[in-house]
């Protein structure tokens, strides 16, 4: 009996471990928005992921194919959350916006995630040599703003904002705050510290919502 349990514990032993995409995704992600994508070697994904170099490849072809895979898993993880917000239907334009900011102070600002946002953080530091990558991040931020400009036009329709309201300044304007509260978490800012913009910003979002009719006077 002990020669059979031996013969099986070799087995299982020799065995090799099979690969987890969803983990070796999660894992790389952290990887690339914390050091960005040139600053995350191979090597430093073969040892997060604790997969081979030939197994990563097979699976996503090259450290861009893994990356795209990561900000796709980006996209489905925080950034849906967020814009989930938005397409509450039980909140005005004003709570909303509010909602969805302060769900990115808090995505920004969580212990167990590198600060900030991580199609800016990445964007930061990149070469002219990335330039499919630095395109593929401008992407992402143009969709960020569309976002915000597609909820504000809807929201106008239902005359929750002025009709003269311009919802693409409007939205460009959101999408700058956002890079900035990415700006200030990645530099140390706390969830407290990014709330204290929200504040700001929501004290002033009568005058940022009615731009159009200030102007009128």
């Amino acid at each position: 009996m002990t020669e059979v349990t031996d013969t099986l514990n070799r087995k299982s032993r020799g065995r090799p471990k099979v690969f987890d995409r969803e983990d070796a995704l999660d894992k790389a992600l952290m990887l690339f928005w914390a050091h960005g994508y040139e600053g995350t070697s191979l090597s430093d994904l073969v040892e997060a992921t604790g997969a081979k170099a030939p197994t990563l490849y097979a699976e996503f072809e090259n450290k861009e194919g893994l990356f795209r895979a990561a900000m796709q898993r980006y996209i489905e993880t925080f950034s849906a959350q967020r814009n989930a917000v938005l397409d509450d239907e039980s909140r005005d334009v004003k709570s909303a916006i509010e909602a969805y900011f302060r769900a990115t102070a808090a995505c920004f600002t969580e212990c167990d995630k590198p600060a900030g946002c991580f199609f800016i953080c990445t964007s930061s530091a990149l070469s002219s040599g990335s330039e499919e990558i630095a395109h593929m991040l401008a992407q992402q931020h143009h969709a960020q703003e569309r976002a915000l400009k597609q909820f504000l036009e809807l929201r106008q329709q239902r005359g929750e904002l002025p009709q003269c309201a311009d919802s693409a300044t409007l939205a460009s304007f959101l999408a700058c705050l956002l890079q900035g509260m990415s700006v200030r978490a990645r530099e140390g800012a706390t969830r407290d510290d990014l709330d204290g913009i929200v504040n700001t910003q929501m004290a002033i979002w009568p005058a940022l919502a009615g731009y159009c009719e200030l102007n009128k006077g």
